[in-house]
This record gives C-alpha cells, structure tokens and sequence, in this order.
C-alpha cells in the first residue's frame, strides 16, 4: 500500500493510465507512465495513406463527382479532473479514420470509415456517391463553389513548445492538487475543482483541385473552480479561472497559466461575495473585461454573422440572425458605434482558431465584419461565397471563401463554422485600470458566467464572475447577483470607449456547438475592455 499522498498519487495514476490503454487499442504505455500511439499505426502522411487518399478521388470521379475532398485524422484528447484533494478521473480518447465527400450534379454527399485499406475505402467512396446522387431529388439549387487557387500543397502546426501528451501524468496531478491545496488554505473555501484538457489533431487533406495539406493542431485548456461558504451554510459564491482561457498552445500554457500561485486570489474574491452586497436594479455604465466580453461577442456578433444563419439553412442552437436579408444589411446596417471594430481571422498565434487551411484547403484571410459600426460582411465557405457573388461584384470583392469550413473529426462532414470573432483595439494606451479610473459610476465585470439569448441573437441577458462597484473613478467594493440585458445594436451603439493595444486578450471556448448532428469547433475571440453607456442590469438573486 502506498504510505503516502505523493505515492498514493503515483500509484493512482499508473492504475489510470492502465485502464486508459486497456480500452484504446491505439495507445501503448511506456514504463515512465505515458500513452503514446502504437509503433504500427500508420502516420497521416504516410505515403500508404497518401496513396489510398489519391484512389478514393480517383473513384470519386469516376463515378461522377465534379468535385471530391478526403481527410484522413488522427485525434486525440486527453482529460484530468481533481476535487479538493482527490483525483476525480483521467480520460484519454483517441479516434483515426477517413471522411469523404463528394459533389455530384450539384448536391454533396459524405461519408466515413475507420477501416483504412482499399476495400473499405472504396466502398465508403461509393457510399457518399450513392449518397450525393439520392441528394439530388431534394436539392433546390445546385451547389456551385467559389474559385479557390488549386495545388495547396504544405504543412502547418500550431506553435507549441511542449507537446502536452509528452507530460505524465503523475505531473499533471501534481499540477492540479498543488493549486487546489492553495486555495483551500484560505479560510472560507469549502470546495475546489480543477482540470487539464489537451488536444491533439493530425490530420491531412486533399482534393480533386489538386491540394494536399498535412496540419498537426494542438489545444490545451488549464482551468479551476473555487466555491466559499458562509460560516451559517446559508450563502455559498463561486469564482472560475476564466481569465485563463483555453488556447492553441501546448502544456507551456499549463505552466504559464501559474494556477497555484494564483488560486489565493480567487479564492479571496470568492470569500469576498459573501459579504458583497446584492446590486441595486437599474441602468449602469458597464466596463467589460475581456474574460466576460469574448462570450457576448461570441453569441451577438459571431453567430448571428454566419451567412447560413442570415439565409435561414441554420436555426440549431439558438436559431438564426437578426442580420438578414443579407442585400438589407451589407455595408448599410449600424451595427455599433464608430468605436465597434470587428475583425474574423484564423492567423492570431495562440489562438483555437489559428489554422494553415480550412477543411476545403482554403487558406484563410483576415476580414471586416464590422469597421467602424457598420455590418460589412458574412462568415463563408466555398459554397456560401457564390451565394453572395452579387453583392460581392458590387462592391468589388472577389468571389472566395473566408476559410470558415471546418468539421469536428474524419467521421463528420464539414460544414461553416466560426472563425476567431475580434473587437480591434482603439487608438490610445487605455487598459483595465486607466478606464476604471475614467468612470463615474457604474459597474466592473471580470469573467463570464450563466447566459441567455434569444432566436435571432437581438435579446441577451449576460453574468460573469466578479462584480465590482466603480464610484469617482476608484473601486468601492464587490456586488452580487448581476446581470446585464440588451438588444444587441442598442447594446453596441452604447459603446464609448474601449482599451488599447496593451489591454487585448484572447478568451474562448472549446464547445462552440453548432448543427444537426451537432458538432463542437473550438473559437477564439480576441477583445479590450470596453465601456458601454447606460446598461440595464437586474439583480438575480433571492434578495434585492
């Protein structure tokens, strides 16, 4: 028997780990306790893979596809849970296959398989054949796709330095408890969760354009949860780490993230709600930290800016968009203040969205949404571009895809998702505090919290974490129980004032959920605080 906590732990989590391998019969484990993939597993640019990525093409054009893109993936995701002072569970999952979709006489057709020799691979190419071709009965308008420059031929990782299944995990516990135990050493704590979640994606794609790209992603989401309770049990309040937010980076963001030396902080503020008194209803100057802004602009501006969403092909999770028709809106639409910049991107170094190219092997641009409050543009694949050709020769835009397409694994078809969303930051050297000390009277909300919206994505009703009451330009103590509404372009032509370059902040998500089957895409949204004018906020709780 282990005669200590840290032996205790080592033992755990060689038990774990055993486990793990016993269900995956694609990971082996090393005598130092890590999982890593079998030696015989092919990689997805092995030139066997290659070659059978070329006859599903083949096959597909043969059989009359005009158009044919395969990806092969190699996925991997990894979880570990504590609470307090115990391990909750270890996870680690992996998946490897092949998807393939076909375009024939304009309607789509997909499907996948794990089994990667010829056979199976051309039967599931003549499964999606089959499948574009029964489609065509139903399609009201043929598929057309945008132009997009043919032979991408490279490789792209995300920029990490330490690969995080290359940690034991006997270290990644370690990690966790110790800043747990930071945290209960604040009087007042009463419970304490955290967690390490990795990603890994190796995946290659190619087309009958003649590209064929190999990406390696990699996301990693350090997070911890502290909860304090009144000394009468009567009142308990809470306070997550979401000012770390997941990122496209490896296990240096765990490191980096310093969670126990920052858990006494938390776990004070969250001891410092009990005392907090409940917000007075009514209307507020708001500043929005970053850690809380990222998801208002997620669910205001980033889906209801999904051009299917616009047309009406999309109402899964929360509906359409208020921002159609799209010919009543484009470059006509106040969206915001002359302040409200938005920008969507795939570049950002860091961030969840950062890619070399999407899953038609488009490589993605930079784009305004929004310049200076006005509504300029949509989020589109290939397919949704050519449903904007009239506008876009209008104005002068090339017909092309933003390189929004993108599908959770080999074994789902791919579809429009989400970019990285950004507000830009203003001309000036304003940060957090600077703005703080500007203001009169209103409210300070760090990190986000519960939420709603409506529909159309027009209604919302946001929290956040820590509540801060702002008088004569200086904090004055912590409320509670606070939640902002608005209609969205009310809510962003209310915007006067936001940070500088030195104040911007990647914050995100990793279940930003969308379709039917439903599918997770992982989105950054970069962002400075931000002041918006005379806000109405109601109070939440079971006293006023």
């Amino acid at each position: 028997m282990p005669s200590n906590r840290r032996d205790f732990l080592k033992v755990g989590a060689a038990v774990a780990a055993g486990s793990l391998v016993a269900s995956s019969p694609l990971l082996a484990q090393t005598p130092s306790g890590l999982l890593v993939p079998h030696d015989d597993l092919p990689k997805v640019d092995d030139p066997a893979i290659k070659a059978l990525m070329e006859a599903a093409l083949n096959t597909a054009k043969a059989g009359g596809a005009s158009y044919a893109d395969v990806r092969v993936a190699a996925r991997r995701q990894q979880n570990v849970n504590t609470r307090d002072r115990i391990v909750q569970g270890v996870s680690d999952t992996d998946t490897f296959g092949l998807g393939i979709r076909t375009l024939v006489d304009g309607a789509w057709g997909f499907a996948a398989t794990s089994k990667l020799d010829k056979d199976s691979v051309a039967k599931t190419t003549q499964l999606a054949l089959g499948q574009a071709k029964a489609n065509r009965a139903s399609q009201l308008r043929p598929v057309v796709l945008a132009p997009t420059p043919g032979n991408q031929v490279g490789e792209w990782k995300s920029p990490i330095e330490v690969d995080p299944f290359n940690v034991a995990i006997t270290d990644k516990v370690a990690f966790l408890l110790a800043a747990n135990e930071a945290a209960l050493k604040v009087k007042g704590i009463r419970n304490v969760t955290s967690s390490m979640f990795f990603l890994r994606e190796e995946k290659s794609l190619m087309t009958t354009d003649g590209s064929y790209v190999v990406q390696t992603i990699y996301r990693t989401s350090p997070s911890m949860g502290v909860t304090a309770v009144s000394a009468d049990n009567r009142d308990f309040q809470s306070v997550q780490s979401n000012e770390v937010a997941p990122m496209g980076l490896g296990y240096e963001h765990v490191t980096n993230s310093r969670l126990a030396e920052r858990a006494p902080e938390w776990a004070e503020l969250a001891v410092q709600k009990l005392s907090a008194k409940p917000v007075e209803p009514g209307r507020y100057d708001l500043l929005l930290h970053p850690s809380n802004l990222w998801l208002t602009i997620h669910e205001v501006i980033g889906h209801p800016t999904e051009l299917d969403r616009a047309l009406g092909f999309e109402a899964n999770y929360a509906g359409t968009s208020f921002i159609a028709p799209p010919d009543a809106m484009l470059g006509k639409m106040q969206y915001g203040s002359e302040l409200m910049n938005i920008v969507g991107d795939r570049e950002q170094k860091g961030s969840l969205g950062a890619i070399g190219w999407d899953d038609e092997a488009v490589k993605p641009v930079k784009f305004d949404i929004v310049k200076n409050g006005v509504f300029q543009d949509y989020q589109t694949t290939r397919e949704q571009a050519t449903m904007m050709a009239d506008y876009y020769k209008r104005v002068g835009k090339p017909v092309r895809s933003y390189g929004c397409s993108y599908a959770q694994s080999w074994s789902d078809v791919q579809f429009q998702r989400m970019p990285n969303v950004s507000l830009q930051p203003g001309n000036n050297d304003d940060t957090w505090e600077s703005m703080i000390a500007k203001m009169d009277r209103g409210i300070a909300i760090v990190g986000d919290g519960s939420f709603s919206i409506d529909q159309q994505r027009y209604n919302g009703q946001f929290a956040g974490q820590v509540f801060y009451e702002v008088r004569g330009g200086k904090i004055v103590g912590q409320l509670k129980d606070v939640a902002y509404q608005f209609r969205t372009p009310e809510f962003w032509k209310g915007l006067k004032a936001i940070g500088g370059p030195r104040s911007y902040h990647l914050g995100g998500a990793f279940g930003d959920g969308k379709g039917q089957p439903a599918q997770s895409n992982s989105v950054s949204h970069g962002c400075v605080p931000a002041l918006f004018s005379q806000v109405n906020v109601i109070n939440t709780g079971r006293t006023a």
